[in-house]
């Protein structure tokens, strides 16, 4: 669509159309190759992680202050090992993501139900004349 409307408009349109071609083939090949779709998706995220974390390490080097340079450390050389496990057992790397995900979702709602019963709360223990119009 907005690459008819580039066309239209008389600017360039070409990658735009290019953009979405490739987006429709990654979308049919995601579709019948749901497996692959979640390998390329584990691997990019272990390739991700490493790069990030030697980008942390090196970056530890580089930080003027010397408290908490080990932390940093810590954290690239984490980012290192757990993009390799990714990239050497994706497949675990995956089921793994599943249960974290899942733990997420989990603890995060039962976050967001433990703060709106306090929220509620607090609202019947204000006055009437302090509670907004309509509640």
């Amino acid at each position: 669509i907005a690459a008819v409307r580039a066309a239209h408009r008389g600017e360039r349109w070409g990658w735009l159309i290019f953009e979405g071609i490739v987006d429709l083939i990654a979308g049919a090949i995601a579709v019948v190759w749901p497996v692959i779709t979640l390998l390329v998706l584990v691997w990019l995220m272990g390739g991700w992680a490493i790069v990030t974390g030697v980008l942390l390490i090196v970056a530890s080097f580089r930080l003027i202050i010397q408290h908490g340079r080990w932390l940093m450390m810590l954290g690239g050389a984490i980012s290192v090992i757990w993009g390799i496990l990714l990239l050497l057992w994706p497949l675990h790397g995956a089921l793994v993501l599943t249960w974290w995900m899942a733990g997420y979702a989990l603890f995060f709602g039962v976050s967001l139900l433990v703060l709106a019963f306090k929220l509620r709360r607090r609202r019947d223990a204000l006055p009437p004349d302090m509670l907004p119009q309509g509640a």
